[in-house]
């Protein structure tokens, strides 16, 4: 399903400023599979996240989804394979359009866009349907301005619009780190329910260690822009957070790993 061969990414090549983000990520996810990505400020998250939008192209290495290379494809080319969900809430949809012109582009997102009608009728029900997935009552506000949402209600509406085509890979940069605790919560039960029924191939950026854990089936450990540890099955079951703590301090007793993975205090939340 996804798939990176040997991704290397430099940032600022030769200068003084040069930044080694990304080097040599070997990287499989199977279709349905759901990936936590934990690691420390500049450990190279969301580098990874933006080399499989497409945000820029790496330096090195492929990147295949559903067995097509994808590596030199355009951002915008590449949107009708990736789904993608921000931290803030307010990157995801239009402030100054409504709930209902909001989803109308999502459902074109990664489609050739002529001079035709952008909301149809026909589509309203469909809103209407998807919409009340979140119980929030927005099915009954298709004409309500996305501003007035919000954070919590413009960031479920958000994920929502990212999932409405089932891309072939769901992207979540740290997407409930802007939100209160039972609004995180909430959005978090949404993103569950979304992978699982739509048997979306997922990776979710956290500095939560308790959710790292407890969301999906896999969790992966990124330092300095690598892939330093990769948890899965009854290794992973059985991990608790202190486990998780001292596997680190493991890595950093063999040189492996710096203190600062340790000290993170949202790392350790």
């Amino acid at each position: 399903m996804l798939e990176l061969n040997s991704i290397h990414k430099t940032f600022n090549p030769g200068d003084v400023n040069e930044i080694k983000a990304l080097r040599g990520i070997d990287l499989t996810l199977d279709v349905g599979e759901f990936v936590t990505v934990i690691g420390s400020n500049g450990a190279g998250k969301s580098t990874l996240l933006n080399s499989v939008a497409g945000v820029f192209q790496p330096d090195e290495g492929k990147i295949y989804i559903d067995n097509t290379d994808v590596t030199r494809w355009a951002e915008h080319h590449r949107a009708r394979l990736v789904g993608r969900v921000f931290q803030d809430p307010l990157r995801g949809t239009a402030a100054s359009m409504s709930i209902e012109q909001n989803m109308a582009i999502a459902l074109l997102r990664g489609k050739r866009r002529g001079l035709g009608q952008g909301l149809r009728r026909k589509d309203r029900p469909v809103f209407r349907e998807h919409l009340a997935l979140l119980g929030l009552g927005l099915e009954d506000r298709l004409q309500s301005k996305v501003g007035l949402l919000s954070g919590g209600q413009r960031q479920s509406l958000t994920l929502l619009m990212a999932t409405l085509t089932k891309p072939r890979v769901l992207l979540l940069d740290e997407h409930i780190a802007a939100l209160d605790p039972a609004t995180a919560e909430q959005v978090l039960q949404l993103t569950n329910k979304l992978v699982r029924d739509y048997h979306l191939t997922t990776l979710m950026v956290t500095h939560n260690m308790s959710q790292a854990l407890s969301m999906g089936t896999r969790t992966l450990m990124m330092h300095q822009g690598q892939i330093i540890l990769d948890l899965r099955g009854e290794e992973r079951a059985r991990l608790t957070v202190t486990d998780l703590i001292n596997k680190f301090t493991e890595l950093r007793g063999k040189g492996k790993l710096d203190e600062s993975i340790v000290d993170d205090e949202l790392l350790l939340s």
